[in-house]
């Protein structure tokens, strides 16, 4: 049991242009998190593509609820709690597979892939009970809302709320920027996640995602590395490594200019993306095969609205960051207090070359992936800001910047400068507004 906060404590912790460091680091406030956040937002589950055929499931988190993504008979992606109905024993321990029925290991419980009960041992040691195989209640109880869009699976366990196109709004074109970009028009998981975990409050990563200043001062240590290793390999006159380009791009020469034009769109719900700082486009043969194929399929004029999206994040909040140009989700999977667990997607696009897909991985190993060096900057910032949060100095976390230059669009609220703390305001907006709900 958490300690109780009423509606007005939890409003004090955030005002316009500040936020309580209990925020961060009380435990107390976590796990209220996991109920009236967590347990209420539209979450992410996974991609249809990951439950192909009939049978295949999916084990994965929303929250601190363990669930199954899972395919039935009839073709639906069903989500269901990963709770045997009986004794509480979680049912499936894989990853991920193919079954006719889930059987619970510990009393032999069983269950149809839409969760309703099959059978039980001992069957008539029941009669009289009360208990019925038809009985819901003794079925793998099925999350509140289901939905998906263009094949992402989000779940809520809560009925009520907004329906998940409302919930996602403009935020919505984050996905449309992956799948349009697939010359068949569908994508599909390619392998299996990486996964993280960080020393830090979940918060803080998607305050980092649209934070046009601290690239080019924590990431200042690779991008010099990189340059001169581009130098000493390539010289000045000839073309560098992908690799090296890519890693050169999170520290542009001049970040001041550079960051303050691009300039973040923030929506209702927390989530928000800004124009990207490195295009996904190149004059190299592998992109040049992929946009012919794209204007063969699309027209000349769609091929070029599609290649032409620039975003460098768009962030679903609480969970979710997508970079359409190279494929990418990083779903965020609180743990703790002080630890949150990373996944991060790659997808194929279908009809792509496969030299295109591999050119995308390239982007995700540099940048994202557990053994990158920009990655690591970012884990130990956040994690020395958990560990001095509990210093008995400030009370509050400064978000001052650009304040009272954001100019307001309708349900959109947009800097005017790109290096705006805009979207920390915003989401703590959403963050007050979810825990304060009735």
């Amino acid at each position: 049991m958490t300690r109780g906060f009423s509606s007005r404590d939890i409003r004090a912790l955030i005002a316009p242009d500040r936020v309580h460091k209990g925020v961060y680091i009380d435990p107390d406030l976590f796990e209220l998190e996991m109920e009236r956040l967590w347990g209420r937002a539209w979450i992410y589950v996974g991609h249809e593509s990951q439950v192909p055929n009939v049978g295949d499931f999916f084990r994965t988190e929303i929250g601190s609820h363990p669930v199954i993504m899972v395919r039935h008979g009839d073709g639906k992606v069903h989500v269901l709690y990963n709770r045997c109905a009986h004794k509480g024993a979680e049912v499936v321990r894989a990853r991920s597979g193919n079954v006719r029925f889930f059987f619970c290991s510990y009393h032999g419980w069983t269950y149809r892939t839409d969760g309703t009960l099959e059978s039980l041992p001992l069957a008539d040691g029941y009669d009289g009970t009360g208990l019925r195989l038809d009985d819901p209640q003794y079925g793998l109880k099925p999350l509140a809302q289901t939905d998906s869009y263009r094949g992402f699976v989000f779940a809520k366990p809560v009925d009520g709320g907004p329906d998940l196109e409302t919930f996602l709004g403009p935020a919505a074109e984050g996905f449309d920027d992956m799948v349009d970009r697939a010359p068949d028009g569908e994508l599909e998981v390619f392998g299996t996640c990486a996964r993280t975990i960080q020393r830090s409050n979940w918060k803080f990563f998607f305050e980092n995602q649209l934070d046009g200043v601290h690239a080019g001062i924590t990431h200042l240590s690779s991008t010099e590395a990189s340059r001169q290793v581009a130098e000493a390999r390539y010289g000045d006159n000839e073309e560098q490594s992908l690799a090296m380009r890519m890693l050169q791009a999170q520290a542009p020469p001049d970040p001041k200019s550079f960051w303050v034009d691009l300039n973040q769109a923030n929506f209702p719900y927390g989530h928000g993306n800004f124009l990207g700082y490195q295009s996904a486009r190149g004059s190299d043969p592998v992109t040049l095969e992929y946009e012919a194929l794209m204007r063969a399929r699309h027209g000349e004029e769609r091929a070029e609205e599609i290649l032409s999206r620039n975003f460098h994040h768009t962030i679903i909040y609480p969970c979710l960051s997508i970079q359409g140009a190279f494929q990418q989700l990083r779903v965020i999977k609180p743990q703790a207090v002080d630890r949150t667990l990373m996944e991060i997607w790659h997808f194929r696009l279908k009809g792509a070359p496969a030299a295109f897909t591999r050119r995308n991985m390239t982007y995700s190993n540099i940048v994202n992936s557990p053994a990158t060096i920009v990655s690591c900057d970012d884990y130990e910032n956040w994690h020395r800001c958990q560990e001095g949060l509990k210093a008995q100095a400030q009370d509050w976390v400064s978000v001052h910047r650009d304040l009272g230059s954001d100019v307001e669009d309708g349900d959109t609220v947009r800097s005017t400068v790109g290096t705006s703390e805009v979207f920390q305001r915003r989401q703590y907006e959403a963050w007050r507004d979810y825990m304060t709900a009735a």
